[in-house]
């Protein structure tokens, strides 16, 4: 899969649930800066 999709995607699951980067970072065990990066296609 395109990696720029996969980032729309988390971004908009993320967003539907009412859920900052820092709260979905925290809530799948990862860093922020990670959900960052996936959200850009990094």
């Amino acid at each position: 899969m395109d990696q720029e999709l996969i980032g729309k995607f988390i971004k908009e699951i993320r967003k539907k649930n009412n859920l900052t980067q820092q709260e979905f970072a925290t809530k799948y065990k990862v860093t922020y800066q990670a959900v960052s990066k996936w959200e850009n296609g990094l």
